[in-house]
């Protein structure tokens, strides 16, 4: 089933539905659908229901009875039926649904935002499941029910543990964010500086260039800086207020003062649970909750330090969050004034380039290691990528190591591949090298590397001249600049 005209990438997704929509087979069967808002579900399930003449209800927030009678409508004009179905519940509403395909061919049902479905009848899920017990498919007919939603947390869990629906679905898609050169490709940005400067406030989230931005995307590196005063930092635009409305979607985040707190801290660079505690005046015991359920909803990640399995770091997911936090919402009262971004854009430059920019381009460096590196950069297949802290007790300090790369060499032995480190705005010299080499050699004395562990140097501003010479003869050393990170291997 040939993809839509207009769709952008998604082929891996694609082809997972249509070869679900059209299994072969009598009985009825179960597909999960879930991702992050914004990230282009519901386009992709209205094309499939489109290109298989099936079937799609997006639910909305309302009371059972009012759900009902819309999922009745909805199911009477699909059939072609001139006065809509009077359901009494989701027995009889589910009953139906799986009589859909009654000439024998599969047919696709869809039920969006499922979650507000579930909310208001919380029985629904075991409603479902019932209709697709082995003694129940005797009266269904081959419907291919895909259920989707946004709360990432709720969908999940509908598959897991000891839920109704454990087992029996057929597909599990997660339709996730775009990576930062898939990014740059949707939006058209071929300047690879610029890219990276975009993708550090927006993300990879698709919604962001289509219905938020209507298109508008910065030219070039010299139309970067009003892009931002125009269309994220404009409070007529819809990014203005994004940042607050994506934890106000999420059902499971109640006391959004707390989890605004919590992002406000990890944003500005406090990211261990005790450092996110001194930040808020709080214990660290308290926090247990809302880190895991930030975490759960996949607004933050919690990621191991490569060197130290005690420690750890919690991240915030979506760039735009950080954006948020670090530079719109200690000035949101005279962002709200019209005409005052670009002043504030101009203040908050240092801002923006230590809290935002740096933490981001590091990021994006270990995910190009980690995805888009070539073996013969790293000398082997890398297998985790991480950050680190290495201890120097003669020093009686430690060092930060932004990209650590743990993998198998083409001997197939397991080691660390490579170190490096990330600067956007320095241009990086032997200097930084002979760091590298420093924590190198603690690292070997402490058996987690060898002399053969290669050293990377990523930079935003380049490199100077003696250091490019040095790489040319030294293949150990590798020079990633933003070129590279999104053209080469």
């Amino acid at each position: 089933m040939d993809k839509p005209p207009g769709m952008f990438d998604r082929d891996f997704e694609w082809s997972e539905l249509t070869r679900y929509a059209t299994l072969p087979g009598a009985r009825a069967t179960l597909g999960v659908v879930t991702g992050r808002r914004r990230q282009g579900k519901t386009y992709l399930l209205d094309a499939l229901t489109r290109a298989t003449g099936g079937f799609m209800f997006t639910a909305t927030e309302s009371t059972e009875a009012d759900a009902l009678h819309e999922f009745g409508a909805a199911l009477a004009r699909y059939r072609g039926q001139p006065t809509p179905f009077r359901f009494t519940g989701w027995n009889e509403a589910v009953t139906e649904l799986m009589r859909l395909a009654d000439h024998g061919r599969p047919v696709t049902a869809v039920i969006d935002e499922f979650p507000f479905l579930a909310k208001a009848s919380p029985p629904l899920p075991s409603v479902i499941q019932r209709a697709l017990d082995p003694a129940a498919q005797h009266t269904n007919t081959p419907v291919r029910l895909l259920l989707c939603g946004s709360a990432v947390s709720f969908m999940s869990r509908l598959l897991s543990g000891s839920a109704p629906l454990r087992g029996r679905a057929g597909l599990e898609l997660l339709v996730p964010t775009l990576d930062f050169r898939l990014a740059a490709e949707f939006w058209e940005i071929t300047d690879p500086r610029t890219a990276l400067l975009t993708h550090a406030i927006v993300g990879g989230t698709p919604a962001y260039r289509q219905e938020f931005t209507h298109g508008d995307i910065p030219t070039g590196p010299d139309d970067f800086n009003a892009w931002v005063a125009r269309a994220v930092l404009n409070p007529a635009r819809p990014l203005f207020r994004e940042g607050r409305y994506l934890l106000a979607e999420e059902p499971e985040l109640h006391d959004t003062a707390l989890y605004h707190s919590v992002l406000a801290a990890i944003a500005h660079g406090n990211s261990s649970r005790g450092g996110i505690a001194d930040y808020l005046g709080r214990k660290s015991t308290d926090l247990a909750h809302p880190l895991s359920v930030l975490q759960d909803v996949g607004m933050i990640t919690h990621e191991t330090d490569a060197f130290r399995r005690n420690r750890s770091q919690y991240r915030i997911a979506e760039p735009l969050v950080t954006f948020y936090h670090s530079v719109m919402r200690p000035y949101w009262g005279d962002l709200e004034r019209p005409g005052r971004a670009p002043a504030v854009w101009q203040r908050v430059q240092s801002t923006f380039r230590s809290k935002v920019l740096g933490p981001h381009f590091e990021q994006v460096c270990r995910d190009w290691t980690r995805w888009h590196a070539a073996f013969e950069t790293l000398g082997g297949h890398p297998g985790r990528v991480a950050s680190g802290t290495v201890s120097d007790p003669t020093a009686r300090t430690s060092h930060e190591v932004d990209v650590a790369v743990h993998g198998t060499d083409e001997q197939g032995r397991e080691g660390l591949l490579a170190i490096g480190e990330a600067k956007w705005n320095d241009t990086m010299g032997p200097g930084h090298v002979e760091r590298l080499e420093h924590i190198r050699s603690l690292l070997t004395a402490q058996g987690k590397a060898t002399p053969a562990t290669r050293l990377v140097c990523f930079s935003g501003s380049g490199f100077t001249d003696d250091l490019r010479h040095r790489a040319i003869r030294d293949p150990s050393l590798q020079l990633i600049d933003p070129s590279r990170l999104y053209n080469g291997a």
